[in-house]
């Protein structure tokens, strides 16, 4: 008998829907040929569902995703939502949704592919064989921390940390180094805020249980400096949630384009997998957009969530098959490219790939 999978589906808003249904056909190309079955359930959540039910998250979509394996997410926004306000606007969804799901943990790879050397605004020596893990926070720190004001005349927002949100994002970053080099830089900025003390302090308990890992701790200012001189000195980078939010991006840009990366959400249920671009309302409908963040996001999912590692390392392996081929969508064309694709002929390729 077949495995079988229910996946929750959350397209989101701008290019959300097409990216989301590349990544859906590679997945389909794959469960034929790996012998799993897999069952999708469409949910509302960001603009699109503002539009329809009045709200960023309706209930519904809460209760649905906690009946599924895991969530394919793509990507909400959009000018049309901006004058909202902030309780009512699509990102307090987001923010809502991994809050209700317990999805303390956001994983985000930067990897800089051969092929796409040259897309990077850094030289080629700097970022060649980049491959980092950023384990971000997701669910404390600043933007949850209690109290928070707006007055007259001044606003604040408290940064908070209990030794239980550490431990188990610290746990989640070992568990995962131990996997790759073994190496973990833990980033804070202990030298001038009590919360990070806190948190260097239960980050050492915690590599204690890891002896192979080798644990160093960076200031986050210092670590974003490091990431644009010598990128290939992380191996897992383990932080906070907004020192994660800044790091993980600026990390992202290694490889050329964020069209290229995927993140995924995971903690004490079910986990959310996204690339970690926005909703790109300009481009929406036009065919234009990458898909392979998202390809590689199912790709995470298949990994982290379903334990399917093999039909994991045959997206990864198809997505490197078409750079190497040349297949490019518009806004990596100019590097190597020998053929422009739409989103969805991407999505062909590497469910060709996939499916051999």
């Amino acid at each position: 008998m077949g495995r079988n999978y229910k996946i929750g589906v959350i397209k989101g808003d701008g290019i959300g829907p097409e990216i989301v249904d590349e990544a859906i056909k590679v997945l389909d190309a794959l469960s034929a040929s790996e012998g799993f079955n897999i069952s999708y359930h469409e949910m509302l959540m960001g603009g699109s569902a503002i539009d329809a039910t009045g709200v960023p998250l309706p209930d519904e979509t809460i209760q649905g995703v906690k009946k599924c394996d895991a969530v394919l997410f793509g990507a909400i926004g959009g000018p049309k939502w901006d004058n909202l306000e902030r309780h009512l606007r699509p990102e307090s969804g987001l923010l809502a949704l991994r809050k209700e799901m317990g999805t303390f943990a956001n994983l985000r790879p930067a990897i800089v592919y051969d092929e796409l050397v040259n897309a990077s605004t850094l030289k080629p020596n700097v970022v060649k064989g980049v491959d980092i893990m950023v384990v971000r926070e997701l669910t404390g720190g600043i933007y949850f921390g209690q109290p928070r004001e707006l007055e007259d005349n001044r606003a604040y927002n408290t940064m908070v940390y209990t030794k239980d949100e550490v431990e188990r994002i610290a746990y989640v970053a070992f568990e995962i180094a131990m996997k790759r080099d073994k190496r973990v830089c833990s980033v804070d900025k202990a030298n001038v805020l009590e919360v990070s003390q806190f948190w260097r302090e239960t980050v050492i308990e915690v590599a204690k249980e890891y002896p192979e890992v080798e644990l160093t701790h960076m200031y986050v200012d210092n670590a974003a400096m490091q990431l644009i001189r010598n990128p290939k000195q992380f191996d897992v980078i383990l932080t906070g949630n907004i020192f994660g939010d800044i790091l993980s991006d600026a990390a992202s840009m290694l490889s050329g384009s964020i069209g290229l990366l995927p993140s995924a959400s995971t903690g004490k249920g079910v986990g959310l997998y996204e690339p970690i671009h926005g909703s790109a309302p300009d481009i929406a409908g036009q065919g234009i957009a990458n898909p392979l963040a998202t390809i590689s996001s199912a790709s995470m999912m298949l990994r982290y969530a379903l334990d399917e590692g093999e039909a994991a390392d045959k997206i990864d392996n198809a997505i490197k098959k078409s750079l190497a081929q040349g297949y490019r969508t518009a806004d990596l064309g100019a590097y190597d490219a020998k053929e422009i694709c739409s989103c969805s002929e991407i999505g062909d390729i590497i469910a060709k790939y996939v499916s051999k």
